[in-house]
């Protein structure tokens, strides 16, 4: 899966976006205050994204 394609879902969801680590995206879901990393690749794998969406508490795409 794109990167930005997880990163459209998590907005679409509410999530907000943080900071940025040095090989990192930090995502928060404010509403479930739930905090989660996303890798700075092009393709992410789709066991990956299922993991971020459950940490951010958000439906898995």
């Amino acid at each position: 899966m794109k990167r930005r394609v997880l990163i459209k879902h998590l907005k679409k969801n509410r999530c907000k976006f943080l900071r940025e680590g040095k090989k990192h995206t930090i995502y928060f879901n404010p509403k479930l205050r739930k905090v989660s990393t996303i890798p700075r690749h092009t393709e992410i794998s789709d066991k990956l994204a299922r993991k971020i969406c459950k940490d951010l508490g958000v439906p898995p795409l």
